[in-house]
């Protein structure tokens, strides 16, 4: 990444929703004002996920989505649209007709400029009016609907246009970054396969960001969804995996499978079980004795993610499973912290009740 020339604050998946959100609010009000909405432009490497954050963004609120990739367009044509006749007071006159992607009826909608820095630089400078004042000369964006643009890092290997100061400063920029713990909430809440989950969770460092992203790993975790048992089907999975990963990466996830995968302790197993000694044995022999974090880490963030699950259930029958899980000796007192602090900033009244326990905030209090 130290090749790469980004713009804006860096920030995971879920802090640039957060961002997006208010920069679209104070855009509406503008455009109340009779003002025009300021773009963004949201900078990151290929396959972290921008396009498609963007689009869920739109989705969760029941917005309009166009989507717009401006690296297709070979003339000036595809942008400003084809001229046509029409007749008006008598004579006739020339009009263009707008592009079939430009958005025809009134917001809130987003209209995606995807990759905007692979277009050539004449179709760039062109989308410079755009940019400015959410319109060309031949046709304008319907009320309360707002721009954002999506592009790859300058330098590096990234065959792209650069922008000059004065496009760069028609946008507002933020650079989206990989961030494990944002991502598995993602993946947590689309049905990824949850031993994909614990593995980018376990080996972070495993999204090198070449041919090992976000979107790759997720096609990944799609194709091996089906096998039940990837350890008997390990040429299996291993080409799969040769077929879009890095070799290092499909080395570890192999790895993972042959001495990890089989001690992984499920979230609803925790909150489950009817014999939580035996529970308690396994994610101890898992920590090693407490040197192994990373896997002590990992059945945190997982148990979290469950708990935080849209459809997750607060049974009352939960409680003492978990309250026994936040007490574990094995769980340092950091991490305990921190996951109590989490389900009590973030849960719902009903999950935060299950943690309500003199034992465990004693034992809390005691670490601080």
């Amino acid at each position: 990444m130290s090749d790469h020339m980004l713009y804006g604050a860096q920030l995971d998946a879920d802090r640039t929703t957060q961002i997006l959100q208010h920069l679209f609010e104070n855009n509406l009000q503008s455009q109340e004002k009779g003002r025009s909405a300021t773009p963004i432009c949201i900078w990151g490497t290929h396959g972290i996920g921008k396009t498609m954050m963007v689009e869920e963004f739109a989705e969760a609120r029941g917005w309009a989505f166009a989507y717009c990739a401006p690296a297709q367009f070979e003339e000036m044509g595809d942008l400003n649209g084809l001229p046509i006749l029409e007749e008006r007071d008598g004579e006739q006159v020339t009009r263009f007709a707008p592009p079939s992607w430009v958005p025809k009826t009134a917001g809130p909608g987003i209209l995606l400029l995807d990759d905007i820095n692979r277009a050539d630089d004449r179709i760039l400078r062109g989308l410079m009016q755009l940019l400015q004042k959410s319109e060309m000369f031949s046709w304008k964006l319907p009320e309360q609907w707002q721009i954002v643009c999506t592009a790859n890092p300058e330098g590096g290997d990234y065959s792209v246009t650069p922008m000059d100061d004065a496009m760069l400063t028609r946008m507002l920029h933020v650079s989206m970054v990989f961030d494990a713990k944002s991502w598995a909430r993602w993946a947590s809440r689309n049905g990824v396969d949850e031993r994909g989950i614990a593995f980018v969770l376990t080996y972070p460092e495993s999204v090198t960001g070449r041919r090992t992203t976000p979107r790759s790993l997720t096609q990944f975790f799609q194709q091996i969804q089906s096998i039940s048992d990837l350890k008997s089907s390990a040429d299996l999975v291993y080409t799969l995996g040769m077929s879009s990963l890095d070799e290092v990466t499909v080395s570890t996830f192999m790895a993972f499978v042959n001495d990890n995968l089989k001690e992984l302790v499920d979230p609803q197993e925790i909150l489950e079980t009817d014999d939580f000694a035996s529970v308690a044995q396994r994610i101890n022999l898992l920590a090693e004795g407490g040197k192994r974090m990373d896997h002590l880490s990992t059945i945190c963030t997982r148990l979290y993610l469950a708990i935080t699950h849209p459809d997750f259930v607060a049974h009352e029958s939960y409680r003492d499973n978990l309250v026994d899980f936040l007490m574990l000796d094995t769980i340092p007192s950091d991490l305990r912290m921190t996951l109590h602090r989490d389900i009590a900033a973030n849960c719902p009244d009903a999950v935060k009740r299950l943690v309500r326990d003199p034992r465990l905030a004693e034992l809390i209090l005691g670490g601080m």
